[in-house]
């Protein structure tokens, strides 16, 4: 059974750095099997957004208001998803949550697109 799992949330005072982590546990090893993870994020009133998504591929894709900030990684294996954070803004404020999906297209605009979900954690940057 496919399970994520993130931690590393906080809060930081704005131009600070976090390093988010996703556990994933219990998805298809297979080469054949194309997957996206990603990281999205959600404001108190607001959509749930992406953030930066990649896949088995090595494509890689971020929403334009983090680009140059943020940089997603996944180890080898994709048993562990990271998302680094930099110069990071008080608007960086949300939930944070892993997803993933099996398949090749990977958007970073559509998170009802992604099956899997971790449970959240909280980014609070304070100017």
């Amino acid at each position: 059974q496919e399970q994520l799992v993130e931690s590393g949330g906080g809060s930081v005072q704005a131009g600070g750095s976090l390093r988010l982590s996703c556990a994933a546990s219990g998805f298809s090893s297979s080469i054949s099997k194309n997957k996206c993870m990603g990281w999205f994020r959600q404001a108190p009133g607001q959509e749930r957004e992406g953030v930066a998504i990649l896949n088995t591929n090595g494509y890689r894709n971020y929403a334009d208001s983090v680009k140059g900030r943020f940089t997603i990684s996944q180890d080898n294996a994709w048993k562990t998803l990271t998302l680094q954070m930099n110069t990071l803004k008080p608007e960086d404020t949300a939930v944070y949550y892993c997803a993933a999906k099996y398949g090749a297209y990977c958007p970073v605009g559509s998170p009802d697109d992604y099956s899997y979900w971790g449970q959240g954690t909280q980014v609070t940057v304070s100017s």
